[in-house]
């Protein structure tokens, strides 16, 4: 009794401190499943980068106005090769070592395995898809569950020293690979899906269909939706349509542009590995590589997520208000070459990545404590 009144302490529920606890350890699995996956995404959007903007100076693209390698010397064949297969890697990096800090080392071998199948098309008809970035999460959380369940399970004292080595990883990557399996061609139905919403979309408002392929372009950022709405605009092209195309060139490079831009105007808000990805991520945004986004949005993607879907949205629609019209399948100022209404296609780019940037860090200082103090490592 304090004052002639009693204190009674507030406790929350058992219950809801247990979900709390396992919200924080997830969100640090990925969180170094993000760490390891950088590397891979900046070597990989870099040197392709590097190929795409040669060939598009140098104007060696194909009918559709895609950029064609086959006329490029060999070492920009090369490049874009390797960064392709670089590229290609990130899914099982991801999920693998998601598994990793789960599980510990048995938990690689499902992890990976599990991450391949997620980027592996899946043919729908004539079209295909696959569950990309965010089945790589999924099925890496997948696995690292299966193995520490595994873990649990009583077994002779002669098995035991071959059970990391042996016996966990192929009990474990068995029902991981069946469910990765499982689920990837029901996402690319849903993929094949909205590419057919998209094409009905045609007869109706342009400025609501640019907000859907600008929230669609953001929201996995590079995986099947993205894919589903740039593939829409690609095909538009061809129709004489580069409107539709605009909208998508302008939301493509918004996002990882936006979070570069939010660790440069609030340096506290960010740790230093993630300054370090901002910059990165601001490289791969003016050449039009949407990934640059992920470490940031697989480390938080309750509030990446929705801010750079909102930027995106609004660089789409001013785009599409401005009569932006791309020529080439690709996005970003690096196709500002054959973009008609170049201004307002730069205005649409400032302003979706300045509302990605806003966004972000005003959810940042509402929702948490800067990630360092005022003069740490602000070099």
């Amino acid at each position: 009794m304090t004052g002639g009144r009693w204190s009674i302490p507030l406790r929350q529920p058992h219950t809801l401190r247990k979900v709390k606890e396992a919200l924080r350890k997830h969100k640090q699995y990925l969180l170094t499943g993000v760490s390891y996956v950088i590397p891979f995404i900046a070597c990989g959007g870099i040197l392709i980068a590097v190929a795409i903007t040669y060939a598009f100076q140098f104007e060696l693209v194909d009918a559709q106005g895609r950029p064609d390698f086959t006329q490029a010397p060999p070492l920009i064949q090369a490049l874009a090769r390797v960064g392709e297969k670089a590229f290609q890697l990130f899914p099982p990096v991801l999920a693998g070592f998601i598994a990793h800090a789960m599980a510990g080392r048995p938990g690689l071998v499902p992890g990976f395995v599990g991450g391949l199948i997620a980027g592996v098309p899946q043919a729908v008809g004539e079209k295909s898809a696959n569950a990309g970035f965010l089945g790589a999460l999924v099925i890496g959380l997948v696995a690292g569950h299966v193995v520490n369940g595994i873990k649990k399970m009583p077994v002779p004292k002669l098995l035991r020293p071959v059970m990391p080595i042996i016996i966990i990883p192929i009990l474990s990557t068995v029902p991981v690979g069946l469910v990765m399996l499982g689920i990837n061609l029901p996402i690319a139905k849903i993929m094949i899906g909205l590419g057919d919403f998209l094409e009905g979309m045609q007869g109706g408002s342009q400025v609501v269909l640019a907000m859907i392929l600008g929230a669609m372009i953001a929201f996995d950022m590079g995986g099947p939706v993205n894919k589903a709405a740039f593939f829409f605009g690609a095909a538009m092209i061809q129709q004489g349509n580069i409107e539709v195309m605009g909208a998508c060139a302008a939301a493509i490079c918004t996002p990882p542009l936006g979070l570069g831009l939010a660790t440069r105007l609030s340096r506290r808000r960010w740790s230093a590995e993630q300054r370090e990805a901002g910059l990165a991520a601001l490289g791969m945004g003016l050449v039009g590589i949407t990934e640059g986004a992920i470490p940031f949005a697989a480390g938080d993607p309750f509030r990446v997520i929705p801010s750079i879907m909102i930027g995106s949205m609004v660089a789409a629609s001013i785009a599409m208000l401005g009569g932006v019209g791309d020529h080439a399948p690709h996005g970003g100022p690096i196709v500002l070459p054959v973009v008609d209404n170049r201004w307002m296609y730069l205005a649409a780019i400032l302003a979706g990545s300045v509302v990605t940037a806003l966004c972000i860090n005003t959810m940042k200082q509402l929702t948490e404590r800067p990630a360092e103090k005022p003069g740490e490592n602000q070099t």
